[in-house]
């Protein structure tokens, strides 16, 4: 396995270690942190991905005591984050990929789509269902998605096609494209992706500021690779992959223990 893949899941880990070091001396932090499969597990009711015990709790002391900027970088709408994370203030959010922003205080955008674009998405949906899978589809801003999570490898199969057939005409000349995600398929706005958030929040902070992206998804690689010569870039799931990523972490056991050891680096307190 090579140095751009995954290192190692034990914390001592020298990458790691500087990282910690330099967060121990800093004055301000940034946590990036995808949502599904990294502080929630997937379940197959999405309005029931609750995070990993703990994790709520730890987010709420790093943002509230250890003067790091928290951000959650999901495939969800941007909307659905906060009752399942159950935090009050939540932390900065962008949906759907980066399309939609929620900051702290409720106030939403979302990025410019044009006419055809919009009317794009709408004759996407209304494809998926003249082809019966209206249950499987999630209509969001800027995005249309089929989730097969936790099917048989012949009905994914079966989906998969289906689907490609039914967003595939609007790929061309809409701004659109399609991309595969753990247990699914989107058709989605081409302009924006999470290294597009990532490449912004280092924008918005000075090059000393020590940030972290733990992500675990194909979606998260743009992150990854965007971050990876600036901050530390982490794949959490429960087993190792080819990844851009400069360590693995397996949830939910070493994701607490690396924010615990987050809250420790800056003296924060729970």
């Amino acid at each position: 396995m090579s140095a751009t893949l995954a290192i190692t899941s034990a914390l001592t880990a020298s990458v790691p270690t500087k990282f910690f070091d330099r967060l121990a001396e800093s004055s301000e932090r940034v946590l990036l942190l995808d949502y599904d499969g990294t502080i929630a597990p997937f379940s197959i009711h999405r309005n029931r991905a609750f995070p990993y015990p703990s994790v709520p709790e730890l987010l709420d002391c790093i943002m509230s005591t250890c003067q790091t900027h928290v951000a959650l970088i999901s495939g969800r709408a941007a909307r659905e984050v906060p009752p399942l994370l159950g935090l009050s203030p939540h932390p900065e959010i962008f949906g759907t990929g980066g399309i939609e922003r929620l900051d702290a205080d409720d106030q939403y955008s979302v990025a410019d789509l044009s006419d055809d674009t919009g009317r794009a998405l709408v004759q996407a949906y209304a494809a998926i269902r003249h082809y019966g899978m209206e249950s499987l589809a999630e209509l969001k801003p800027g995005a249309v998605a089929i989730h097969w999570r936790n099917m048989n490898g012949s009905r994914v199969e079966e989906i998969r096609a289906k689907a490609y057939r039914a967003f595939s005409p609007f790929t061309g000349t809409h701004q659109l494209l399609l991309a595969e995600f753990d247990g699914g398929v989107e058709l989605r706005l081409r302009t924006r992706n999470k290294g597009d958030v990532v490449r912004a929040m280092l924008a918005r902070y000075d090059a000393t500021v020590p940030m972290a992206y733990l992500g675990d998804d194909s979606t998260d690689e743009d992150a990854f690779r965007v971050l990876h010569s600036r901050g530390l870039t982490v794949l959490v799931r429960p087993t190792s992959r080819f990844t851009a990523a400069q360590m693995w972490l397996r949830p939910p056991d070493e994701l607490i223990q690396f924010l615990e050891k987050w809250v420790q680096a800056c003296g924060g307190s729970m």
